[in-house]
């Protein structure tokens, strides 16, 4: 921080109420094993409280708040051989990014501790664990519920609670995030006062006020409304991705779309730039001629928005890709999925982001209660296409959706993978899957059972589906 803005911390400080558990003050009374022990107190403290960070002050009157000024000088101190900032380093763990910071207000001088809060475990000094109770400082093991709600705490936090941007203006917020966009979507009305605002945005977690006229903008409220990602560095790596490939194959790609703005403003123009680009089969009747998409339009708003929604956001470096192929789409995001593949069906939805789940639903962008799947592959069976696949890889998951194959240039994988996912689609609606249901799905006439036949022989022994208790009725195999 610059003078300016360790001038403005300290004033936004001294002007609270009093010492919370999350702010200490002190003169002079500097001692090694002390400032160890509220390190670790006040990391803790943060995380209980879900502050950004946490602060011990020197040269400040606890009681009063009046700037005094210090003669400890932390630079200056030695333990041993070693400076005083090296030491408590060694002496925390985990290791704990704080910052000291040595600087002259009016004539007085001041050193203010900046201490994170504790991210993975509770910060211990020389191996114990302390937090705040009020002005003390005990150890965190004789308040069991504190350090319960801390590991809580810890087990919640998400990258969606990060801070893309950090101390911006009201001005500042606006400027970079689409409030018109955030109050349509959102369905209210826009205030008539600037400072409403950015409060109405706080309430769905997308900033958090630091002081007056000052505010954090987090990674949730950048990746969901940012005009432009690229103002923000956590997340401007998280862009979507569209490319258009000639044929079957990656050798000739023709166009390649990167979107710059957040999900929850660009989904809708994502949807129509993705169905503009798929290819469309002309179908002729005696009276016209209209072009039939080749793929329903749920399947792809459900698969796009998964692909948002359940990405891993810690990996950096990549994000969501929608690649189109003359024979298949594919949707790729980071991070293995939270349930296996064959459970996407029916299992109700697991997000690791889900506050960012959460608004998209509120927001109309996908199903409520896990039904999108079920919808998407009911619409596809409804086109008469191959069952889409879901494969997950070492930090990736990936959806395929195939364009129209006839029943004879089916794979065999293609044929199972379609009678499980009847099969699941079945059992979700209270019935089951017979030879007669399967051939409706993929086309088969009633003179050719066997084939259906050979198809759930098939997917019995790939240990997917199982006869139920009335003979050729049949259920997945976990059902």
């Amino acid at each position: 921080m610059n003078q300016e803005q360790l001038e403005k911390l300290l004033q936004n400080l001294v002007s609270l109420l009093s010492e919370t558990e999350t702010v200490e003050f002190k003169e002079n009374n500097f001692n090694n094993d002390e400032i160890g022990k509220r390190i670790s107190a006040l990391s803790n403290s943060a995380s209980l409280h879900d502050k950004k960070k946490a602060y011990l002050v020197f040269g400040v009157q606890n009681i009063t708040h009046k700037i005094v000024g210090t003669m400890f000088a932390p630079s200056k101190e030695k333990i041993g051989n070693d400076q005083l900032e090296f030491w408590l380093s060694q002496h925390i763990s985990p290791r704990l990014d704080f910052r000291i910071y040595e600087f002259v207000n009016d004539a007085k001088n001041i050193v203010i501790f900046e201490i994170p809060p504790a991210i993975n475990q509770p910060i211990k000094f020389n191996n114990i664990p302390y937090i705040r109770v009020g002005s003390a400082t005990p150890k965190l093991l004789d308040y069991p519920e504190k350090e319960r709600k801390i590991w809580n705490n810890i087990q919640r936090n998400s990258f969606e609670k990060g801070i893309a941007r950090e101390d911006v203006s009201t001005s500042g917020v606006l400027s970079l995030l689409d409030y018109s966009k955030y109050f349509s979507l959102t369905k209210q009305e826009i205030p008539t006062e600037t400072q409403q605002f950015v409060e109405k945005m706080a309430q769905h977690g997308l900033v958090k006020k630091v002081f007056d006229n000052s505010y954090d903008i987090t990674n949730l409220g950048a990746i969901l409304f940012a005009k432009n990602l690229n103002d923000f560095p956590t997340i401007k790596r998280k862009s979507v991705r569209v490319v258009l490939y000639k044929g079957n194959t990656k050798v000739d790609r023709v166009k390649e779309q990167e979107g710059l703005m957040g999900y929850a403003i660009a989904f809708e123009g994502l949807l129509d730039y993705i169905n503009d680009k798929l290819p469309h089969n002309e179908e002729i009747s005696k009276s016209l001629r209209r072009e039939v998409k080749t793929y329903p339009e749920v399947a792809i708003r459900e698969f796009v928005a998964n692909a948002l929604i359940h990405q891993d956001l810690s990996i950096s470096g990549a994000g969501p890709m929608i690649e189109i192929f003359e024979n298949r789409i594919e949707i790729t995001n980071t991070g293995e999925p939270l349930i296996e593949t064959e459970r996407f069906i029916d299992h109700p939805p697991r997000s690791r982001n889900e506050d960012m789940a959460s608004f998209m639903r509120q927001i109309g962008v996908c199903e409520e209660g896990g039904t999108g799947v079920d919808r998407a592959l009911v619409n596809i069976a409804l086109y008469q296409l191959p069952a889409p696949s879901f494969e997950k890889y070492d930090n990736f998951t990936k959806i395929t959706l195939y364009a129209h194959k006839k029943l004879k240039d089916m794979t065999i994988d293609d044929k199972v993978r379609a009678c499980y996912q009847h099969c699941v689609l079945k059992y979700i609606e209270k019935s089951k899957m017979t030879n007669s249901t399967l051939r409706d799905r993929l086309g088969i006439g009633e003179k050719n059972y066997p084939a259906a036949s050979v198809i759930i022989k098939s997917t019995i022994e790939k240990k997917l589906i199982k006869e139920a208790e009335k003979p050729k009725e049949y259920v997945p195999i976990w059902a």
